[in-house]
């Protein structure tokens, strides 16, 4: 008798559809291989313009795996841009979207994206995002480097017997380069909820107690599934507002999108100065 497959899961192994992708997308942009790959949250959106020409852009879904974008504020596209350096060659940036944990594909479709930039030849990846902050002296408006994180979602994007050290999972090394860039960023650790109903008070209380200061709802299977695939790994979180129960202020998705581009000058300048120097 044969086996039915756990329910969720592809029959196809993620490699391979990752290697699928890639080659897709070799031959749709013209170029043979990237170096470096971004995933652009709420706020961050406005850096993929100021990183430098734009060789190619397609819709995520004209490559195998991609999912179409389910929340206002995330594209769906996929860009291959050049990016010029003052001191070297250019590198060629990949501008990946997200598929959020919460749109109930699984965590093979959360870490595609990621796997994609591997098989593509990234040897690095920025995740951003939008997150609610607990700390009152990082106001909304804010970019923080993303030390280390709590994955409270329950789920992970590996499958069987396999070890990663997570270790230094947001590179040490990478932070130090975008604080050559920014001396002030603050530096948290990034707690991922499953979402997509925002935190409570206590669940934010909680985080803290765990030793967070940001919360969200994307990013840590992402850098999970990253680091599995080799990648360096650099986090930034823009928070867009403060978290339930820091202030009384109600949550909406309108205000984190508000937030977003009230900072993306600030954001693009940032990601844009920090990627020529990798």
């Amino acid at each position: 008798m044969t086996a039915t497959p756990p329910a969720g899961l592809l029959a196809e192994d993620p490699s391979t559809v990752a290697e699928e992708a890639a080659a897709g997308l070799a031959e749709r942009t013209g170029v043979p291989r990237h170096d470096v790959a971004l995933v652009l949250g709420s706020g961050w959106a406005a850096a993929a313009d100021r990183l430098g020409e734009v060789v190619a852009s397609l819709p995520a879904t004209d490559l195998p795996g991609f999912r179409a974008p389910a929340v206002v504020g995330h594209a769906g596209t996929v860009r291959s841009i050049r990016v010029p350096r003052p001191d070297a060659d250019p590198l060629h940036a990949l501008v990946l979207p997200r598929t959020h944990h919460y749109e109930g594909h699984g965590p093979r479709a959360v870490a595609h994206g990621v796997r994609v930039a591997a098989a593509a030849g990234c040897r690095t990846v920025v995740l951003t995002n939008g997150c609610g902050g607990l700390d009152r002296t990082i106001p909304p408006g804010s970019p923080v480097l993303i030390s280390d994180h709590l994955n409270l979602t329950g789920a992970t994007p590996l499958e069987g017997p396999t070890f990663v050290d997570l270790t230094d999972l947001y590179s040490a090394r990478l932070r130090a380069v975008a604080r050559t860039v920014d001396p002030s960023l603050r530096e948290g650790v990034y707690a991922q909820f499953p979402g997509p109903q925002y935190e409570t008070p206590a669940e934010v209380r909680m985080a803290g107690v765990l030793g967070a200061s940001l919360v969200g709802m994307s990013t840590a299977l992402e850098a999970i599934a990253a680091r599995h695939a080799g990648l360096e790994v650099l986090g930034f979180s823009l928070v867009t507002n403060l978290a339930a129960g820091v202030s009384d202020q109600p949550l909406s998705h309108e205000e984190v999108l508000q937030a977003g581009r009230d900072a993306a000058g600030r954001c693009a300048d940032l990601l844009a100065g920090v990627v020529r120097l990798l």
